[in-house]
């Protein structure tokens, strides 16, 4: 049987929800990825330029401090990774974590909450942040209520 761990990042609370529920549905563990700087509103607001996750953004060499760079992942095959899309992509705490990690013969699965945009090129931003052999696929968007039967099914066909 394989193990599977639910990390994620959320910014406002939202994804964690999610992550929260698809855990407790998979019988997997959970780990949160926390910035080390905790993110206020203004940071997070994409309509200025100057906001700190704008500027994260626009710079793809950016990675964030995460809190804790001690997660044990070793005793997992498989990682459901969630995060909210910004501009069409992972935020940058997320390969921030990928490279703090070893991930060699893993499979991640991302999931994710967006207000709108669709994964774009998540799978190809990631995939330079861990080795040749973890296989990174795209999951599913889970913005909406979805039933635990629905969440078990997913899981179970990955």
């Amino acid at each position: 049987m394989r193990k599977i761990l639910v990390a994620y990042f959320s910014a406002s609370g939202k994804t964690a929800k999610v992550a929260e529920t698809l855990a407790k549905t998979a019988g997997a563990d959970l780990y949160e990825i926390k910035p080390e700087i905790p993110y206020t509103k203004a940071d997070l607001n994409w309509m200025n330029k100057n906001s700190r996750s704008s500027v994260e953004m626009n710079d793809k060499s950016s990675r964030p401090a995460i809190a804790d760079k001690n997660a044990d992942i070793s005793g997992y095959d498989t990682i459901l990774l969630g995060f909210p899309i910004w501009w069409y992509v992972a935020p940058t705490i997320i390969n921030t974590f990928l490279e703090s990690h070893d991930f060699s013969g893993k499979k991640i699965v991302l999931f994710a909450t967006s207000g709108g945009s669709g994964f774009g090129k998540t799978v190809d931003g990631l995939k330079g942040s861990v080795s040749a052999d973890t296989e990174i696929v795209e999951g599913k968007l889970l913005n909406g209520k979805l039933s635990e039967n629905e969440l078990k099914k997913w899981v179970e066909s990955l």
